[in-house]
């Protein structure tokens, strides 16, 4: 069984549009922090010093969303309205792991210019591979965004879903649709301009706003796509447990059949 990462870093060195920051207190600083939360809150006085290099534990503090990095959009993200559901929207811890332990497929839309692909592109990506999707199988998309992984052009220059697209694979019982860009739905210039040109609220984000009428989840800001077969592959991608969260961080990894071929990760 070879193992693919197909997450992106969280690297506050890169270009993000939310403030990223990561604060790293050093083994030494760490033991002198330990002793005084020790001290505080359990009454137990300790001397650091008497540690190795007066070293215990580093420690990081990071400050960021939960749309930092690889993650998966609840369905709560999308609005607080679930016509589907008389008790709204379920929030990230809320989702039933069985939906992100599944056989997955990718599809190839690099050679689409930025913008939104429709649902006859994605027919014919279906068309292409090895066997058919199944109820709850999970789709990513690949669109070669995440070569501008840490740059401004990033959050400008990818393929999003229009809402019949999103449909489409909604239609099929997929429950989890990814993509290695930063949005399931197109760039913002594109979304404003195709508004501002023909009036049709439509228009405005239907990858997401298709989630307040079908319980869904996006996985958003996948890397190494390309690195998948055209088979079909299991993919592991559960989120993390935040209470009441409408996105969640996931390390997310594709399980594919055969021998590791020992080549290094990407990212």
């Amino acid at each position: 069984m070879k193992l693919i990462d197909l997450s992106a870093p969280v690297d506050a060195s890169g270009w993000e549009p939310e403030p990223l920051t990561h604060e790293i207190m050093s083994p030494a600083d760490g033991a002198r922090h330990m002793a005084a939360e020790m001290r505080e809150h359990f009454g137990i006085d300790f001397d650091p010093s008497v540690l190795d290099d007066g070293e215990l534990l580093s420690i990081d503090t990071l400050k960021l969303t939960t749309h930092t990095g690889t993650h998966i959009d609840a369905p709560s993200h999308y609005g607080t309205r679930a016509s589907y559901r008389a008790e709204g929207p379920r929030t990230i811890d809320e989702m039933p792991l069985e939906w992100f332990y599944r056989p997955a497929w990718v599809l190839d839309l690099t050679d689409e210019p930025a913008g939104a692909v429709g649902a006859d592109r994605i027919q014919a990506a279906l068309d292409g591979l090895d066997g058919p999707v199944q109820p709850l199988d999970i789709v990513l998309l690949r669109t070669g965004a995440d070569r501008h992984l840490g740059t401004e052009k990033f959050f400008t220059n990818f393929v999003g879903l229009d809402g019949p697209a999103v449909h489409l694979l909604l239609d099929l019982g997929v429950r989890v649709i990814g993509t290695d860009a930063f949005s399931l739905d197109a760039p913002f210039a594109d979304i404003i301009d195709r508004f501002r040109r023909t009036g049709d609220r439509s228009v405005l984000w239907p990858a997401h706003f298709a989630g307040r009428d079908r319980e869904f989840c996006q996985i958003e800001r996948l890397a190494n796509l390309d690195r998948l077969p055209t088979g079909g592959f299991t993919l592991a991608c559960f989120p993390i447990k935040i209470v009441g969260g409408g996105a969640g961080w996931t390390r997310a990894v594709a399980l594919v059949d055969g021998p590791d071929d020992g080549a290094p990760e990407a990212m």
